[in-house]
């Protein structure tokens, strides 16, 4: 299982990275159009600028996953494994296609499921403290007077 999760991950971003192309610079093109279910040409043109910003929401989320992967970090994963379920979920249920759940959150969703099975249990939690220890790797920022830092504990077996 824990070589499925990269693939499954490396999958949807690909995905989205292909949803970046396709909308962003492929939007007029007759393929696009037919994959998309776009009416016709001139709704694809006069639609051309939303869909390029999609696209690049898109990107977002694939350059999410693929940062994930590098770090091989659980916590990025799941984060923006969420993202994509949601927008799959939203996306499906604002344009009635029960495909672009198929397409867009069923992949994300194993992949998440792949996760989960082999996450390392990682703790995230708030720790309010008076000052820094000299050994303490833990970043720290100021907040209305308050010293605190964002403390993040993976086990690593």
């Amino acid at each position: 299982m824990e070589y499925i999760a990269p693939i499954l991950i490396g999958f949807v971003a690909f995905e989205h990275f292909y949803f970046l192309v396709l909308e962003m610079f492929l939007w007029t093109k007759p393929r696009t159009i037919k994959i998309f279910g776009i009416r016709d040409k001139e709704l694809a043109e006069d639609t051309k600028v939303l869909a390029a910003n999609q696209g690049l929401y898109n990107g977002f989320l694939s350059a999410g996953l693929i940062i994930s992967l590098i770090l091989k970090d659980d916590i990025i994963s799941i984060i923006f494994l969420s993202f994509v379920i949601t927008a799959g979920i939203y996306g499906a249920y604002s344009t009635k296609k029960l495909r672009l759940f198929m397409v867009q959150s069923v992949p994300a969703i194993l992949a998440l499921a792949a996760v989960l099975l082999t996450f390392r249990g990682c703790r995230i939690g708030y720790l309010w403290v008076l000052k820094k220890s000299k050994d303490e790797t833990d970043i720290y920022t100021l907040n209305s007077g308050f010293r605190y830092f964002f403390h993040y504990q993976c086990t690593t077996s």
